[in-house]
């Protein structure tokens, strides 16, 4: 029998769920190395850039949903010809608002909207670059857990219109996301693929290494360099409604999955038993996937 200090626990663990995402995600950036191996790639990939483009030049960047996240320091001083942070979260674009004049970081701007319905489209693709860009395309362009949040049956399109509209002659798109397959038990795309198979009846599709493949195949990216990396990254917090918090993020509730209260107390008391109170760190394998334009073989590390 669970003891009252259990089920207090696991109340709390369930009221959390509410949370806005980018709140969960500054536990999730706290707690776990996830930013630190996204700041790594993204270190590579502004090193192959830098490479290959003169000294002088002023960079510039646009980052899709992740405008308040720890990797934010890294583009702000990588990319002083204006670093562009789109995203739907009012509130995280708030927080750049005051950071940026408080600091007086003039090149960085904050656009609020959808990604999704920008970038479907080549004409409103094009009419952002005029009008939110400032006409000026990007040398790198970074989806960092962003397309969680867009059908993996779009992601071409999606892809293709920025490579083609928004990206610089010489530039690069680093794209993050968890793995689609893993059958260790102790794992984020185990636990996802678990409870959404059961509740929802299906699994992960959203799979960078197929993309890859689809990549490859598409007549736009012929020229294109596009490369693949996998590592495993680590999250554990020992207060049950911070761990918690970032298990509704990973499994996407409320945005895309509707967990009834049953369902979310099954969750809920699932990783309580089998993460918190054993003090075992979730694990998560993440792919990084990079496509280069423009660049050539010997810029590339």
């Amino acid at each position: 029998m669970p003891s009252k200090y259990d089920t207090s626990r696991i109340n709390k663990g369930i009221k959390v769920a509410d949370l806005k995402v980018y709140e969960e995600d500054k536990i999730w950036s706290r707690y776990s190395n996830d930013k630190v191996d996204i700041g790594e790639e993204l270190a590579r990939v502004i090193r192959s850039l830098s490479r290959c483009l003169p000294l002088k030049k002023d960079l510039r960047a646009l980052s899709l949903g992740s405008s308040d996240e720890p990797q934010f320091r890294i583009l702000e001083t990588a990319f002083r010809g204006g670093l562009y942070l789109l995203d739907v979260e009012k509130e995280a674009l708030d927080i750049i608002k005051e950071r940026a004049k408080r600091q007086r970081t003039g090149h960085v701007t904050a656009i609020l909207g959808d990604y999704n319905r920008i970038f479907q489209n080549p004409l409103k693709t094009l009419n952002f670059l005029k009008g939110k860009l400032d006409g000026k395309r990007m040398n790198l362009v970074t989806l960092h857990h962003s397309l969680y949040y867009c059908y993996e049956i779009m992601w071409l399109s999606v892809l293709t219109n920025i490579y083609r509209n928004i990206l610089a002659a010489k530039g690069a798109i680093h794209v993050v996301l968890m793995a689609a397959e893993d059958e260790d038990p102790n794992t984020t795309t185990w636990l996802y693929n678990h409870f959404v198979g059961k509740f929802f009846g299906y699994r992960n599709n959203q799979d960078l290494r197929k993309f890859k493949r689809d990549l490859g195949a598409c007549p736009a990216f012929k020229d294109a360099r596009i490369l693949l990396r996998t590592n495993r990254v680590h999250f554990f917090v020992d207060d049950f409604e911070k761990f918690m918090a970032v298990i509704w993020m990973i499994l996407l509730y409320p945005a895309v999955h509707k967990y009834t209260p049953e369902q979310k107390e099954e969750i809920t008391r699932f990783v309580y038993n089998r993460f918190w109170k054993k003090k075992r760190p979730l694990v998560q394998a993440q792919d990084h996937l990079v496509i280069y334009k423009g660049l050539g073989l010997k810029g590339i590390i």
